[in-house]
């Protein structure tokens, strides 16, 4: 075999690899596409989750100010990073039972092109992928308001909430002058 042979046997070889790899990507590609990338959190003893494509951050819940004449699922606004943001209550707004004050609190900050606020959780478990195929659309054991916000639900009971519809919600937006 010549070097000119070799060195096309070469040349063939590494497009070959190429081509593997290029396609290996692309189903890693296709792999993502059926998956929720979601942050995992806790609001009165059970699992929640929100897509991380509506969150900006997760941020600890320091010193807060109450603002007078709002409705019960408004906590009041903090000053984040400069710039002063709305914290809620997600489990008042739901109506879901209070749990007890704990250190593990945490405000996600939800945020689109129309709105940014803080929502409060009780813990902040972690981020996970979950497979679409997992994920039930019909709920009948929740109903009331829950339902309305909901993108569906796990197997292992993960309520996996509509961040799209809760920042594109107006009953959110409080419009009250005194």
């Amino acid at each position: 075999m010549t070097n000119f042979e070799m060195t096309q046997t070469r040349k063939a070889e590494i497009l070959r690899q190429r081509a593997r790899l290029l396609a290996k990507e692309s189903e890693k590609i296709k792999e993502d596409a059926e998956h929720l990338e979601i942050v995992e959190f806790l609001l009165a003893h059970e699992r929640y989750g929100m897509e991380l494509i509506h969150i900006r951050e997760v941020y600890p819940l320091k010193k807060m100010t109450r603002v007078p004449c709002t409705p019960p699922f408004v906590l009041g606004i903090i000053n984040f990073r400069g710039q002063i943001l709305s914290i809620i209550d997600i489990k008042k707004f739901f109506d879901l039972p209070e749990r007890e004050n704990t250190e593990q609190k945490r405000v996600i900050v939800l945020c689109s092109e129309e709105m940014e606020f803080g929502m409060l959780t009780d813990e902040i478990l972690g981020v996970k992928s979950v497979p679409l195929s997992d994920i039930q659309t019909s709920v009948e054991t929740l109903n009331g308001i829950r339902a309305e916000y909901l993108r569906g639900i796990t197997e292992d009971r993960l309520i996996i909430l509509n961040g799209a519809k809760i920042l594109s919600d107006k009953n959110i937006v409080v419009h009250e002058e005194v």
